[in-house]
């Protein structure tokens, strides 16, 4: 992803990054996406755009594990959130999901990954401290809890799931306040020039509409123009 392309992907929202996705598939059924509501602790932010560094972490019952087992994986944890490419953004899976109770992200966390360079995290845990987390460090997360509980670390730099969406490391994810979507690695040579035709294309039916006197004969007009150019 060069220079360019970041900078166009934090402008544009997550359903037009799939949308885009399809444009440069140039068929429906694209599905590397999340299910379900996410809660974004900033709903006006640019979205977040990264390499995804990933973990597993729990928190509803203590780990069975010996403390220094569980301090060692902790600082190795951070060790990887703090290498890699850039720009990256932290993908961690609660394995409580759907019954999530510690908040492994609140005004500590979020703030200490904001300073190794993080540009945010995706989570379908628990997040807290919505007042005092860094402005500039979004979370995109699947509930609000005031509790750390037991949360501890589980699993470093491996395959995560979030809210039904795979994720490997290293994967270049965009997310907001809709949810988030995996680029698929062939896609992104062709991203840019995906996301300039759908918005070509949209303006075909959406200008019309905006403008005085538009009705259904206009809209049929509009429409059939819309539906020749679209995917």
């Amino acid at each position: 992803m060069n220079d360019a392309l970041l900078a166009l992907l934090l402008k544009v929202d997550t359903p037009t990054v799939c949308n885009a996705i399809e444009v440069a598939q140039g068929k429906r059924g694209f599905d590397a996406f999340t299910r379900g509501t996410v809660i974004a602790s900033a709903p006006s932010a640019p979205p977040l755009v990264g390499y995804a560094r990933t973990a597993k972490i729990a928190a509803a019952v203590p780990s069975t594990e010996d403390p220094d087992v569980i301090r060692t994986r902790r600082r190795d944890y951070y060790r990887h959130m703090a290498g890699g490419g850039s720009p990256a953004i932290a993908v961690i899976e609660d394995l409580d999901f759907p019954h999530c109770v510690g908040a492994f992200w609140g005004e500590i966390n979020a703030t200490v990954h904001r300073g190794l360079g993080l540009k945010g995290v995706l989570t379908n845990g628990v997040m807290r401290d919505l007042g005092d987390v860094p402005a500039d460090f979004p979370m995109i997360a699947g509930s609000v809890g005031p509790s750390h509980a037991f949360v501890h670390v589980e699993a470093i730099d491996v395959p995560v799931t979030i809210f039904g969406m795979p994720v490997m490391p290293g994967d270049l994810v965009h997310a907001d306040r809709h949810g988030a979507v995996v680029v698929p690695p062939e896609v992104i040579p062709v991203l840019a020039a995906s996301i300039a035709k759908l918005q070509t294309t949209e303006r075909l039916i959406l200008e019309p509409a905006r403008q005085e006197g538009f009705d259904l004969a206009k809209f049929e007009e509009a429409w059939a123009l819309f539906e020749a150019a679209r995917t």
